[in-house]
């Protein structure tokens, strides 16, 4: 699929990068979902936080997108803490107080992130005196905290699913299009085929299970209610998602159970296939970008409460990723969506970050206008399939 330029983003005037940051210098990360706002004060020298803090209200999001005015009411607060309470414990001569880099990565960026990519620079500029700063998808900064700056793929799956993939060139998204479009494999898609099978059990059609009609009864009460419960809520993505590990629990003895997780496992492995890269991937046994080995198949690391299923899902995703994308590796995440914003942090203050810029997946306000530094220039989305 061709996209057309990358439009320019918001930001402030094109200035000269500064140069990379001192090991002692303190980093940001910030992951902004659906839970509520996280924040985590580390430093460039040190792996792992420092420190972590958690805001417990989600940022509003309105018609003009995520409220930047909300989500600086609790992260500056928050990291004024973290800040203090590195200053307390601090035994040594490190620049306290200085954020060398910050990195947000919030649920929505790409499409509802304009108000932040045009207020965040400034704003923490002035608080923070923030001269660095990352905005990333939320699927950016899990990638980042699942594989690092390496080639490779990730699925994170929960309530929904996505796959993100990148050659450290340009990213590569699959999925992720929400319960009605897409998510194909996620916890709701999982669910809802549960519960159309249990209600086929309950009919009497071809395709039912009743073991499955059992737990729909245990979970929800008469079956012929449900409707009535769930059409009428506006969470039900994870209503249907919630029946996922009734599924799972079904399936060691139930065959239906087991079919539904197969093809889930099915569009699990479509989707990483569909984005993990193959022309530009060192060649087999070859470094990494980081310094380790590449395996001629590549890397696919899977993050998200979805695998926590365990073997009932994990068991046949193995075979079709063996099957679609023979010799890859497939691990678990290495950290979660908020060790991916520190690692941005990280690298962005030592001058090191690999992941591809762009305009909305991951921006970087300073960079913007003044040329995409280790890669090719970004385009309006990352390229699907």
């Amino acid at each position: 699929m061709t996209h057309p330029p990358a439009s320019p983003a918001p930001a402030g005037p094109a200035t000269a990068a500064p140069s990379p940051a001192g090991p002692g210098a303190y980093v940001i990360g910030v992951d902004s979902g659906g839970s509520g706002l996280r924040v985590a004060l580390g430093r460039v020298g040190l792996p792992g936080p420092l420190s972590t803090t958690v805001c417990a209200e989600p940022v509003r999001t309105g018609p003009g997108g995520i409220d930047a005015g909300h989500l600086l009411d609790q992260l500056l607060p928050a990291a004024r803490e973290l800040l203090e309470r590195a200053a307390e414990s601090s035994a040594d001569d490190a620049p306290t107080g200085e954020v060398a880099a910050l990195a947000i990565g919030a649920a929505g960026m790409a499409t509802l992130g304009e108000r932040l990519r045009a207020e965040l620079p400034g704003a923490l500029a002035d608080a923070l005196g923030v001269r660095r700063l990352a905005l990333a998808a939320d699927a950016v900064t899990a990638y980042a905290g699942a594989v690092g700056q390496r080639p490779g793929a990730v699925v994170a799956g929960g309530t929904g699913m996505i796959a993100l993939g990148t050659d450290l060139t340009e990213w590569h998204r699959a999925d992720g299009w929400g319960h009605l479009l897409g998510d194909s494999g996620g916890g709701a898609w999982i669910g809802r085929a549960g519960l159309d099978a249990a209600m086929r059990a309950h009919d009497g059609r071809r395709g039912g299970s009743p073991a499955l009609l059992d737990r729909l009864r245990a979970v929800f009460g008469p079956a012929e209610e449900l409707p009535g419960l769930l059409y009428p809520r506006s969470d039900r993505p994870a209503v249907l998602a919630s029946f996922a590990p009734e599924v799972a629990a079904c399936a060691g003895a139930d065959p239906v159970a087991a079919g539904i997780l197969r093809a889930a496992a099915g569009h699990i492995a479509e989707a990483a296939a569909a984005v993990c890269p193959t022309a530009a991937r060192p060649a087999a046994g070859g470094p990494d970008h980081d310094g380790g080995e590449l395996g001629e198949g590549g890397e696919v690391a899977l993050t998200g409460g979805l695998f926590r299923m365990g073997d009932p899902l994990l068991a046949p995703l193995r075979e079709e990723l063996a099957h679609l994308l023979p010799g890859a590796r497939v691990t678990s995440a290495e950290g979660d969506p908020l060790t991916g914003a520190l690692r941005i942090a990280r690298a962005l203050a030592a001058g090191d970050l690999r992941l591809p810029r762009h305009p909305t997946m991951l921006f970087v306000p300073l960079e913007h206008g003044t040329g995409q530094r280790g890669g090719t220039a970004a385009r309006d989305e990352p390229r699907t399939g």
